[in-house]
C-alpha cells in the first residue's frame, strides 16, 4: 500500500504525541508518594511540567498538605491546596525571583518531623532565579542571555547557572535540612544526572566556581562584577541526604514512541532504528550526520525510522527566529536533498522549540521544492538563524501548545519508498 504525504505526516505526529504522553506526571506521579510524615507536608515544585506534577501530587496525596509552584507562563494548572505562580522562561524575571525566595523561605521553616517534597522539570533553573551574593535579577539576566546564545551545553550553561545560585546545587537542600527531603523529577537531560536537572537545588554539586569562570571564559562572556565576586569567594554546599526519584526520562518516551512504531511495524513492515535518548551536539551539525545514517540506510531500499532524542543547541550568527528542532529540520533538508522517500518531525516535548510558540516542525520530501517556488532560500534561512519563518511560510510548524510535561527533544525520520 502506497501511503500519502498526509499519512506519512499522521503518523510522524502520533509517534512524537505517544512519546509526550509517556511523560505525563498523572501517568507517574502516584507510583511513587512517600510515606506519610508525623508533622507537616510541603510540598514545592518548580519547572515547566511543575503544574502539572502538583495537581498530580495533590490528587494522589490523601494527608494534609501545603506548598508552592513556579512554572512558565501559560503552563498553569489549577490546584487547591498548592499555589501555583508563574513566572518567565527561558530568561527568569521579578515573579521567578519572587517565588524562589518564597520556596527557600517556606522549606527554611521545616524540622525534623517534617517532609519537603520536591516536583522538579526542565525549565526550574531559570523558574528559580535566586542570585546568591549582590547579584542583581537583571545581571542574572544578562547573565543566561549570553549563555542562552553563545551555543554553550546545557550542562555548562547549568554550572554557571548553580555558582550565582542561593537556591540551586543543594542549596534548597540545605534550607529544607533536617527535614525528610523527597525529590521526585522529570529529566528532560541528555543522561537523565539529577544534577543537571534544574541545576539541582536538591544535589550537592561536585564542581567548583572555578568551573564556572572557566566556562564564561570558553565562551568569552564577560560577567557583571558581582557575578566575578560571587565566583571568586563561593563556597562548596555540604551534602543533605534525600531520596531522588526520575519518574519520567527522555528514554521511557522514546520507547514508547518506539514500541508504538513496531506496532504499526506488522502493518507496514518498518524497521525501526534507536539512535540514542541523549544526544548533543549543534544541531545543524548533528542533522547532516543523521542524513548521512539514513541515506546509507535508504540503498536497501526499505522502510524504516530513526528515533532519537536529547538537545541540541544553536549557536545564534543571525537575527531570526527559531530554535534546534527547527533547526535540526531544515538543515536535514538541504542535506537529504529532496531525496524521495523521506520525511521527518523534531518537538521538543514541552510544546515550545526555543522562545517561539510552536513544537517544532515536519520536513518531506518536497519540502525544498515548495520552498523554492515560494522563492526561499533556505540556505539563506538557515545562515540567519530562521528556521521559524521557514517553516511557517510552508505551514509546516507542529503546534501542540504547551505540553505540561518536558523530557527534552524527539525526532523521528521516516524512509518509506514507497
Amino acid at each position: 500500500m502506497t501511503l500519502s504525504k498526509e499519512q506519512n505526516a499522521a503518523l510522524l505526529r502520533s509517534l512524537a504525541d505517544t512519546a509526550i504522553a509517556a511523560a505525563q506526571p498523572a501517568r507517574s506521579i502516584p507510583q511513587y508518594l512517600p510515606a506519610a510524615p508525623t508533622g507537616r507536608t510541603v510540598v514545592v515544585a518548580a519547572g515547566k511540567a511543575a503544574a502539572a506534577m502538583s495537581r498530580a501530587f495533590e490528587d494522589a496525596w490523601e494527608g494534609p498538605l501545603e506548598g508552592l509552584c513556579v512554572t512558565r507562563y501559560g503552563h498553569q494548572v489549577p490546584c487547591r491546596r498548592i499555589e501555583v505562580i508563574e513566572a518567565s522562561h527561558p530568561v527568569p524575571d521579578q515573579s521567578g525571583l519572587a517565588a524562589a525566595r518564597r520556596i527557600i523561605d517556606l522549606a527554611s521553616t521545616l524540622g525534623e518531623d517534617d517532609l519537603l517534597v520536591f516536583l522538579l522539570s526542565g525549565g526550574a533553573s531559570a523558574l528559580l532565579p535566586l542570585p546568591a551574593g549582590n547579584i542583581t535579577l537583571e545581571e542574572k539576566q544578562a547573565l543566561t542571555d549570553a549563555l542562552l546564545r553563545s551555543g554553550a551545553a546545557i550542562d555548562e550553561i547549568n554550572c554557571v547557572r548553580r555558582h550565582v545560585s542561593a537556591i540551586k546545587g543543594g542549596r534548597l537542600a540545605a534550607a529544607a535540612a533536617p527535614a525528610r527531603i523527597v525529590t521526585l523529577a522529570i529529566s528532560d537531560v541528555p543522561g537523565d544526572d539529577p544534577l543537571a536537572i534544574g541545576s539541582g537545588p536538591t544535589v550537592a554539586d561536585p564542581t567548583t566556581s572555578a568551573d564556572a569562570l572557566e566556562v564564561l571564559c570558553r565562551y568569552a562572556i564577560e560577567p557583571a562584577e558581582s557575578v566575578r565576586d560571587v565566583l571568586s569567594e563561593g563556597e562548596p554546599v555540604q551534602p543533605v541526604p534525600n531520596e531522588y526519584h526520575l519518574i519520567a526520562t527522555p528514554n521511557a518516551s522514546l520507547q514508547a514512541a518506539s514500541d508504538a512504531a513496531k506496532r504499526m511495524a506488522e502493518l507496514r513492515n518498518l524497521k525501526t532504528i534507536m539512535l540514542g535518548d541523549a544526544l548533543e551536539g549543534e544541531a545543524r551539525d548533528v542533522a547532516c550526520d543523521h542524513a548521512a545514517q539514513a541515506q546509507r540506510l535508504a540503498k536497501a531500499g526499505k522502510p524504516f525510522v530513526l528515533l532519537s532524542g536529547g538537545e541540541f543547541t544553536v549557536t545564534m550568527k543571525g537575527n531570526g527566529k527559531g530554535g534546534p528542532n527547527t533547526e535540526y529540520l531544515l538543515s536535514l533538508a538541504l542535506s537529504l536533498e529532496n531525496q524521495a522517500g523521506f520525511s521527518a518531525i523534531a518537538v521538543d516535548t514541552d510544546g515550545i522549540d526555543g522562545s517561539e510558540d510552536n513544537a517544532g516542525a515536519m520536513i518531506f520530501a518536497d519540502t525544498l521544492q515548495r520552498a523554492s517556488d515560494l522563492g526561499l532560500d533556505a540556505r539563506a534561512y538557515l545562515a540567519n538563524n530562521d528556521a521559524y519563518s521557514f517553516f511557517k511560510v510552508l505551514d509546516d510548524l507542529v503546534m501542540t501548545g504547551p505540553t505540561l510535561t518536558n523530557v527534552n527533544d524527539f525526532r523521528a525520520i521516516l524512509y518509506d519508498p514507497r
